[in-house]
């Protein structure tokens, strides 16, 4: 019976959500250029990324689909070493549900911030990851006491700042869906609680939740306005 539990301890802390959605993704960048290339723009409007004027059409799932999608080998392979990394520490401080909720609805919430603000195709898993990013953010919010989440929250701090400052300056970067996706990180960080850390602020919750469906909500209907 000893044995039995410390598997299954074993196993609850295995990062296998994070594992599973390298995976997917790696399979799909797969299948991605075994149907002409990833950097192909027909393959990639075949396969789901965003695009303005067919999400205005009705396809709404582009606003989920570019989580999985990658646009050439070197920006698969840097989003999924960044993935494992912070993905297994997130999913340790939140659990494998809370932490796979809080990577789809980040990924979702950059999407909408970018089908807002940017009209290129985009597509890529860098939404969901700055939204790992904002929930770090959260807990040294939420922790500050704690040294050892005050010195990620600082570390991944000056990591998010960094990378915003050269988005400006680069070609080619969805700045509006990684704002986006660390905002809506942030946000679902505190609906979603942290129990295997400690408590949260019931009025924060309830703030955050209503902050994040109102935010989406405006995003998306001023996106199809325009």
């Amino acid at each position: 019976m000893a044995q039995v539990k410390y598997r299954l301890s074993r196993l609850n802390q295995y990062p296998f959500m994070t594992v599973g959605l390298i995976v997917i993704m790696v399979l799909v960048y797969g299948a991605m250029t075994l149907a002409g290339g990833s950097t192909n723009v027909n393959v990639l409007i075949a396969f789901g990324a965003k695009l303005n004027a067919l999400i205005q059409q009705g396809e709404w799932w582009r606003l989920v689909t570019p989580i999985f999608l990658h646009i050439g080998f070197t920006h698969i392979l840097m989003n999924m070493i960044t993935l494992y990394f912070v993905g297994m520490q997130i999913e340790a401080a939140f659990g494998h549900t809370r932490f796979l909720a809080l990577f789809l609805v980040s990924g979702i919430g950059g999407n909408i911030a970018s089908f807002c603000f940017s009209n290129s195709l985009s597509a890529g898993a860098s939404t969901a990851i700055f939204g790992l990013f904002g929930a770090f953010m959260m807990l040294g919010e939420s922790f500050w006491q704690n040294p050892v989440i005050r010195q990620l929250a600082q570390t991944f701090l000056a990591f998010v700042v960094m990378n915003i400052l050269f988005d400006l300056f680069a070609p080619g970067i969805d700045l509006a869906g990684h704002i986006g996706g660390l905002a809506a990180g942030f946000l679902v960080a505190y609906s979603l609680g942290v129990p295997r850390i400690g408590k949260v602020s019931p009025v924060k919750r309830v703030v955050a939740t209503v902050a994040l469906i109102v935010g989406l909500v405006w995003l998306y209907l001023h996106g199809m306005a325009q």
